[in-house]
């Protein structure tokens, strides 16, 4: 008989890898779970009442941005407006919160993107986080489309990719396995040639090195998923601090049970008890 599992401590994003399909972790505290392993079993999740900054340490009633304490939502560049909207980026003006935090993370090589992980969508992301980023969002395939010197410029050629390509997912139909087929590497030629004209623009000011088309193909993604829901409920610690289910799959950041499905970003730096159970006979 299987043994239960029983860990307490703070949550974090899945770790995540790709493979056939996608393997995830589940860290709680100084554990990392196995959740691959755990599908068809039942699970609970008991919030435990705490919230500590993932930054600080500092305990808070409520989290910001996915795991900050306020002061630090305040302060921090990974918390700035400009990390939501790329383009708003101020570092070159001078005002960056943290300017060696802006060195590392927003003035190095990004990649915009084409996903598909509701529909076509574009996206941008830094170099390090593919396919990290595509993982996240369940995409079901993703094609890069350019290389980028910087978040900012990444953000302004995202903003005129969207005049012509969704930059959301639907996350509903995500979780449903409801996803079109999508050929990325055409839809890549095509929207690359409507840019052309704001992209000679961006080469004018930036540099031709600063913006460089991708030549590399669609990379596919299968996610552990036994059952799709065929509606979507969702879990809400806050709400409700216990949620019970048998784990029938994974994908982005949701674990899909079949009472409900719960985003485990949405709960970074909860403090949590998780138990596995065995299967039932």
């Amino acid at each position: 008989m299987t043994a239960v599992i029983d860990v307490s401590g703070r949550l974090t994003k899945m770790p995540a890898e790709a493979g056939l399909p996608v393997i995830y972790n589940l860290k709680v505290g100084d554990t990392r779970l196995p959740l691959n392993e755990l599908i068809g079993r039942p699970i609970q999740i008991d919030f435990e009442g705490t919230i500590r900054c993932i930054h600080c340490d500092r305990s808070t009633n409520k989290s910001f941005s996915q795991g900050y304490c306020y002061p630090c939502f305040r302060k921090l560049a990974a918390c700035d407006t400009c990390i939501m909207s790329p383009e708003k980026c101020h570092y070159h003006l001078g005002t960056c919160r943290e300017p060696e935090w802006g060195e590392t993370h927003c003035m190095v090589d990004h990649v915009v993107y084409l996903a598909n992980s509701s529909g076509l969508k574009v996206g941008i992301t830094r170099g390090t986080q593919v396919p990290t980023r595509w993982i996240d969002q369940g995409a079901v395939s993703a094609i890069p489309m350019l290389h980028v010197a910087t978040r900012q410029l990444a953000g302004l050629v995202e903003v005129v990719c969207k005049q012509h390509v969704a930059d959301r997912t639907n996350w509903r139909a995500m979780l449903k396995g409801d996803v079109p087929e999508v050929h990325l590497a055409e839809e890549r030629a095509a929207l690359l040639a409507r840019i052309q004209p704001e992209l000679a623009e961006f080469r004018k000011e930036h540099g031709d090195q600063a913006l460089r088309e991708a030549t590399g193909e669609a990379l596919d993604l299968s996610y552990p998923v036994e059952v799709w829901p065929e509606k979507i409920k969702t879990h809400n610690l806050d709400k409700t601090p216990t949620v019970k289910g048998v784990l029938q799959g994974i994908k982005g950041q949701y674990l899909m049970l079949d009472t409900g499905v719960i985003n485990i970003r949405k709960y970074t730096a909860y403090h949590i008890r998780m138990q596995v159970f065995p299967r039932a006979e």
